[in-house]
């Protein structure tokens, strides 16, 4: 069966990764980032994929929210993949905080997601047993900080987990299915060059959990294997 996949911040990393791990399944990607003029390997992908939409979203906007279901012409998502994230600037620590740049961290990572898919709700009815997955963290594990520090993109994961939570619940009786993912270290421009794991390497692993998502893990914090991360 074909699916309609939504995807955030698909222009590079792991959000580039999930657009061509779906279009290289038969399925048809909506790609969302805020320049897709500027999107070079979307476009390329787009001259070769005619089941690639690109789309410009910017998900901290509420113009470009109430935009999206027109861009989307209502088609029903079965999978909404909210990747977009921002990690602020590296290397504050307490006694250097500054407010406007954590409510911009927060904007992007805890807000947006469930913004989007508020917006995307009328669309994720119509289909069949649809999908909300969120890209989360193991830094927003409370249970799993030892080291302190990164306040900004600790606390915006951790609150994403937490609004995903009450999404989960608040979805169920639609059997929208709801997941926050840890993707592993990843050689992304975030990750860097040592990171563990590949793109494609934590793409796969993750799509084939959202394969088998069912009802029993709506609501769960997994890391990209599918294995339980504490809160």
């Amino acid at each position: 069966m074909t699916n309609h996949v939504v995807i955030t911040g698909a222009n590079r990393g792991i959000g580039l990764g999930f657009v061509r791990y779906y279009l290289a399944k038969g399925d048809r990607v909506t790609a969302c980032c805020r320049r897709p003029g500027e999107a070079s390997a979307l476009i390329q992908l787009a001259e070769i994929h005619a089941n690639l939409n690109i789309i410009q979203l910017d998900v901290t906007d509420e113009a470009s929210l109430r935009a999206l279901p027109q861009h989307l012409n209502d088609a029903a998502i079965d999978i909404l993949i909210n990747n977009a994230g921002y990690y602020g600037p590296k290397g504050i620590g307490f006694g250097k905080l500054r407010a406007e740049e954590w409510q911009k961290v927060l904007a992007v990572n805890t807000i947006a997601p469930i913004m989007i898919t508020q917006t995307c709700y009328p669309m994720l009815r119509k289909a069949n047993n649809a999908k909300v997955i969120c890209i989360s963290s193991k830094m927003g594990s409370m249970a799993d900080n030892q080291s302190g520090g990164s306040y900004l993109y600790r606390s915006s994961k951790a609150g994403l987990n937490a609004a995903l939570k009450s999404l989960a619940i608040d979805l169920r009786s639609e059997a929208i299915f709801c997941v926050a993912f840890h993707p592993g270290w990843v050689q992304t421009d975030m990750g860097g060059p040592n990171a563990l794991i590949t793109v494609t390497e934590a793409v796969e692993q993750m799509a084939a959990c959202i394969d088998r998502l069912d009802a029993s893990q709506s609501g769960q914090f997994l890391n990209f294997d599918g294995k339980v991360i504490p809160w």
